[in-house]
C-alpha cells in the first residue's frame, strides 16, 4: 500500500468527498507558483494611499555570535497577488478569516481568453466563452475554482502596460480585460468555489460600478487577482491552493497561490 505524503493527505481531507478519489499524490505533480513577489515593484490600485513597505530593523552580526535579520512590512490588503474576501463588496459576507481553509483548495478550471484579450484589451469573459469551454471539456463542476487566463502577467510590473495608465491617484483611465457580469453570474449559478484572473481586477479596467465584484461577493465567493504563470497550466485536471494571510475582519489579503499539475 502506498501512503500519501502528509501534504497530500491534508489536501485530500480539505476537499469535497466527490473529488477525493481524484486527488494526486504530491510526488505525482509539479508545483506552479501563481504568485508575484511582494517588493518595491508590486503594483497596487492607483488610488491606494500606500504601496508595499519593507523596512529594515536589523541586518548583520547580533553581537551574540550569530547573524540576525528582521524587518517590518506594511501593505494594503488589495494589491499584488491577493484574495478578495466576499465582504469586500457584500455587507455581512465572509471576511478572510471566516473562509474555511478547505475552500481554498479546489479542482482547477482555466479558461483561456488570451487571444481575444490581445485583440481587445477591454475584453470581458462572456457566457459564450464558458459555453465553448464546456463544449470541449464538459460542464464546470460545483466546487471548482475558475481562473481566466489573459496572458496579462507578461506586463508585470510595468504599471502603464499592465493597468493601461500609470497616473498616480487616478483610476479613471485604466484598461485591461476581466470577467463580464453575465459570465460571473453564470459561475455563481454553477456554484464554483473561487474565481481568479491574471489582471489587476476581476472587473475589466474601465468598470466604474464593479458589477463582477458585486455578483461574486453576493454569492459569498472569494476571488484572486494579479495571478502569475498561468501559461503553464492545463485547462482541466490540475488543483489550486490559495493561502491568504489570515487577517481578522479582512476584506482581502496577500496570497501565495500554487497549482498542483499532474506530471506527464
Amino acid at each position: 500500500m502506498r501512503l500519501l505524503t502528509p501534504i497530500a493527505f491534508a489536501t485530500a481531507l480539505a476537499i469535497a468527498p466527490a473529488h477525493a478519489q481524484e486527488v494526486p499524490r504530491l510526488d505525482e505533480v509539479r508545483l506552479v507558483d501563481l504568485s508575484h513577489t511582494y517588493d518595491q515593484s508590486t503594483l497596487f490600485w492607483p488610488t491606494s494611499p500606500i504601496a508595499f513597505e519593507h523596512n529594515e530593523l536589523a541586518y548583520g552580526p547580533s553581537g551574540n555570535g550569530y547573524f540576525y535579520s528582521a524587518y517590518t512590512f506594511a501593505t494594503p490588503e488589495h494589491g499584488g497577488t491577493h484574495l478578495d474576501a466576499p465582504i469586500h463588496f457584500s455587507e455581512g459576507a465572509k471576511t478572510v478569516d471566516q473562509i474555511p481553509i478547505g475552500d481554498f483548495y479546489a479542482p482547477l478550471v482555466v479558461i483561456d481568453i488570451s487571444a481575444k484579450a490581445a485583440a481587445d484589451r477591454n475584453y470581458r469573459l462572456l457566457p459564450d466563452d464558458i459555453a465553448l469551454f464546456e463544449a470541449k471539456h464538459g460542464p464546470i463542476s460545483a466546487g471548482s475554482a475558475v481562473i481566466v487566463r489573459t496572458n496579462w502577467s507578461r506586463y508585470w510590473p510595468d504599471a502603464k502596460a499592465y493597468l493601461g495608465d500609470d497616473t498616480p491617484g487616478d483610476a479613471s483611465n485604466l484598461s485591461f480585460p476581466g470577467f463580464g457580469a453575465d459570465a460571473a453570474q453564470l459561475l455563481v449559478d454553477r456554484q464554483v468555489s473561487m474565481i481568479g484572473i491574471d489582471t489587476a481586477s476581476i472587473d475589466y479596467g474601465k468598470s466604474t460600478n464593479f458589477e463582477v465584484h458585486v455578483v461574486i461577493a453576493g454569492g459569498n465567493i472569494p476571488a484572486l487577482e494579479n495571478l502569475a504563470n498561468l501559461a503553464g497550466l492545463p485547462e482541466t485536471g490540475a488543483y489550486i491552493f490559495a493561502a491568504p494571510m489570515k487577517i481578522g475582519d479582512g476584506s482581502g489579503a496577500p496570497a501565495r497561490v500554487v497549482a498542483f499539475v499532474k506530471k506527464d
